[in-house]
């Protein structure tokens, strides 16, 4: 009587016995990693098309214009290649432009963030009635840009509220619309006054996150307000200060309705910032070919200081270092 093994079962039965754990299942395509995918990218369908309508393809259009000359007037569009490249090269107003553009930014930035971290650091104090002076200083910031300034254009007037205010005091003001500087000077001050609540709430909210027992570690060592601003305030808001930078910094560069609305780029070219001088040579003058080669300039301009600015991280942001 012969003994049957497990191969011999195994031919037997036409099988052959498994060898090892049982076969892989093939997974499907739709696993649900794939799924995660799907709807982060249909979350981000919106931006991203966003971006490409009214970002990406307008800088196209932008540089593709700058290489045309386009006389709507006329219904022409001519390739001229780099032809308004040269002229924006040679164009004699563009140096005082320039100027008065860099003057503009740099006061606006300077006035911007330091009245906002000022106000915020007062602000910042527990005492009775701040949400008031919260609620005023921030108040500007919805109000509509063009009413704000028409407003501010009565006021700056020759007989306006503000010499008024000057004169009693006793102070006979100058007319502010219509001196070289003090024009420059009054449509920092507007944009400045508008603005600098949001830059506030910004600094307050960092400020608020900052520990206090940091504070209280300092006064223990004996450090005076001065040292504990600079050593634990300035340090510990500095993203908040990196990005306050960054907003107002484009945002000065991008100022076109006040200067519209109250000197028209006057007296002479003292306020002719590069974003009204674009109008003037595209919707003005219609020469839309140079005017979109002065956009071209423009968003270099901002490219290159907000590059500027963050490869500087390192240096200026604690939390980079």
């Amino acid at each position: 009587m012969s003994v049957l093994t497990r191969d011999t079962v195994g031919r037997a039965g036409g099988r052959s016995a498994p060898t090892g754990s049982a076969p892989h299942r093939r997974r499907g395509w739709w696993t649900t990693r794939r799924r995660d995918q799907l709807a982060g990218l249909l979350f981000v369908a919106p931006q991203l098309v966003g971006s490409v309508l009214f970002v990406l393809i307008p800088l196209g259009l932008v540089f593709w214009y700058s290489l045309h000359e386009w006389n709507v007037l006329a219904g022409t569009f001519e390739f001229v290649g780099a032809d308004n490249y040269q002229a924006m090269a040679d164009d004699p107003n563009l140096p005082s432009v320039l100027r008065v553009t860099a003057l503009f930014s740099i006061g606006l930035v300077v006035f911007n963030l330091s009245l906002a971290l000022l106000l915020a650091v007062l602000l910042n104090q527990r005492l009775r009635g701040t949400v008031v002076f919260r609620t005023l200083f921030f108040s500007p910031v919805v109000v509509s840009l063009v009413a704000w300034t028409i407003v501010w254009g009565f006021l700056l007037q020759d007989n306006g509220g503000v010499n008024g205010a000057l004169g009693v005091a006793g102070v006979d003001g100058p007319n502010w619309l219509r001196g070289d500087w003090t024009a420059l000077l009054s449509v920092i001050v507007v944009q400045v006054v508008k603005n600098v609540g949001l830059n506030m709430v910004l600094f307050l909210a960092a400020l608020q996150g900052v520990p206090a027992e940091l504070y209280e570690a300092a006064r223990v060592e004996g450090a005076n307000a001065w040292t504990r601003f600079r050593r634990i305030t300035v340090p510990l808001i500095s993203p908040t200060i990196l990005l306050t930078s960054i907003i107002t910094v484009v945002g000065s560069l991008q100022v076109f309705a006040q200067i519209a609305v109250l000197t028209q780029g006057g007296p002479g070219t003292s306020t002719t910032v590069l974003v009204y001088y674009l109008y003037q040579r595209a919707f003005q003058f219609h020469q839309f070919g140079y005017g979109a080669t002065l956009s071209v300039l423009l968003f270099l301009i901002v490219l290159v200081l907000t590059v500027v600015q963050w490869r500087m991280r390192r240096k200026w942001v604690f939390h980079e270092q």
